[in-house]
């Protein structure tokens, strides 16, 4: 199991919950933590194996008194259950091939509920996977509408996470609200350099050296929010604007298969 853990910074926490699995027959398999001392909030991630029989739900029960102590905001992740995560796409397909691949070869421990696009290119190959593939075109005119569709699958189907694996739609600070911590981004740029759009474009006429990209939480700042993880590439004076995109379409496949974080609304959470 994991504990995820968020709280004000103060002494004995680590100790706390260290005692409380120890007590109950767990034995740490790895402990993360992290103080931010720009904001006084502190972050735990606890992986623990459960050796003497206790269940999930008597070590979940059990914590409310630890939790409402130092004033926690908590969460508890069985192993044996992927996280439910709907996959968006437009017309770039190298991540979602990336992630459908690895998917199932058990590579990638999730569930994937959809496959959402704003164009039909992908449809044979979802369909192909046995995964519901849901075309949704979105405009100026039907934004809205079109939306209140994406978030009536994602609650239908009981999604934890939607990964915008190249969607080349700006979600509405709306939805953005609404799914806050739930929803990643893949951009291909090495973030805060090249938002918005034509970032190698952008990288080739600055003559950078290196080219990345990027996974970070969606919020209604563009290309703005708490980075995850982040890659780069070396490129040369010799090669062109299109040899940005074919190796950057690279870089951004590492970054599609960061994992499957849980979702969390800070920036220094680990994940």
């Amino acid at each position: 199991m994991t504990l995820l853990v968020k709280s004000q910074s103060q002494r004995g926490i680590v100790a706390a919950i260290a005692g409380y699995l120890a007590d109950r027959g767990c034995n740490i398999a790895e402990s993360a933590q992290f103080n931010d001392f720009d904001t006084n909030q502190f972050f735990m991630r606890v992986s623990f194996i459960r050796e003497t029989g206790v269940s999930e739900e008597e070590i979940v029960s059990g914590f409310v008194d630890i939790g409402s102590q130092f004033g926690m905001i908590y969460s508890f992740h069985g192993d044996l259950k992927p996280m439910k995560v709907a996959i968006m796409v437009s017309r770039f397909g190298h991540c979602l091939n990336d992630l459908l691949y690895r998917w199932r070869i058990g590579a990638l421990p999730i569930e994937i509920t959809a496959v959402i696009s704003n164009h039909f290119d992908y449809q044979k190959l979802v369909v192909n996977h046995d995964l519901p593939f849901h075309c949704i075109p979105v405009t100026a005119q039907n934004k809205r509408d079109a939306e209140a569709r994406i978030m009536q699958i994602v609650e239908a189907s009981d999604t934890e996470l939607v990964v915008l694996a190249r969607y080349m739609q700006i979600l509405s600070d709306e939805m953005c609200a609404r799914m806050s911590g739930r929803i990643i981004n893949i951009h291909h740029s090495f973030l805060p350099s090249f938002k918005g759009a034509n970032p190698y474009k952008q990288a080739y006429q600055r003559g950078v050296k290196l080219i990345g990209a990027t996974a970070h939480y969606v919020t209604d700042d563009l290309d703005e929010g708490p980075i995850i993880e982040q890659d780069t590439a070396r490129v040369t004076h010799a090669q062109s604007p299109e040899d940005y995109v074919s190796i950057g379409r690279d870089v951004e496949k590492q970054g599609s298969r960061v994992g499957s974080p849980r979702p969390c609304t800070s920036s220094s959470f680990y994940r």
